[in-house]
């Protein structure tokens, strides 16, 4: 299992200045990646190495973001003031998580400006919107030279994800331990607020913590 991408939320409104924040922080540029039709949403990302990404999102005036659990999710966080919202973990295969968390995974797909059309499955959503420290699963329809991370910039991508929560409560709702092969894990049990606090980023220039 490796970290897939690590998710950014904010209004529409917010997210010009949200990637070109970001970006420059870590000296790199985002692109765009299209948008979700099923889930009312739209992204920018970044690719990084060792097969991960950067997404910014934000919800589109659409009702699918209404209905969508993960347009949903997109909305309370950037309602809440916007930040990082969810990590997410590529798994070759979903039905071991499908029987663990008694429900089918959701398909998504996304067409990129390009017009290349990106697909995957994913669960987990409503957990994440529940209790945020617990990630959410995507397993891809495409190879590694349609998934997000390709193009990435050498040099640039993560080094650990800031959790606050507790790592035995993830395990357990998994099924299984949680051990991304490109990413470490700190967890912080004093923090009021679970989920993800922060991202540290290797960049040509250091080390960089994006809270």
């Amino acid at each position: 299992m490796r970290l897939d991408h690590i998710s950014y939320a904010c209004t529409a409104s917010e997210l010009p200045d949200v990637v070109q924040r970001i970006g420059s922080e870590l000296g790199a540029t985002f692109i765009d990646g299209g948008r979700h039709p099923s889930f009312g949403t739209r992204n920018f990302i970044l690719p990084l190495s060792h097969g991960s990404y950067v997404e910014v999102v934000s919800a589109l005036d659409h009702p699918a973001a209404l209905k969508a659990p993960f347009g949903q999710a997109v909305q309370a966080r950037a309602s809440a003031g916007g930040g990082w919202m969810s990590w997410v973990i590529s798994v070759d295969d979903l039905s071991p998580l499908e029987a663990q968390l008694g429900r089918e995974a959701a398909a998504g797909h996304r067409i990129r400006p390009d017009g290349v059309e990106l697909r995957w499955k994913q669960l987990g959503v409503l957990d994440t919107m529940t209790d945020p420290q617990l990630p959410f699963f995507v397993s891809w329809e495409c190879d590694g030279t349609e998934h997000p991370s390709a193009g990435a910039v050498a040099g640039v991508g993560v080094d650990r994800i800031e959790i606050s929560g507790e790592q035995a409560t993830v395990d357990e709702w998994a099924g299984f331990p949680i051990a991304p092969s490109n990413a470490k894990m700190d967890w912080i049990s004093a923090s009021d607020d679970e989920g993800v606090i922060a991202v540290w980023f290797t960049t040509s220039h250091g080390i960089v913590r994006i809270d």
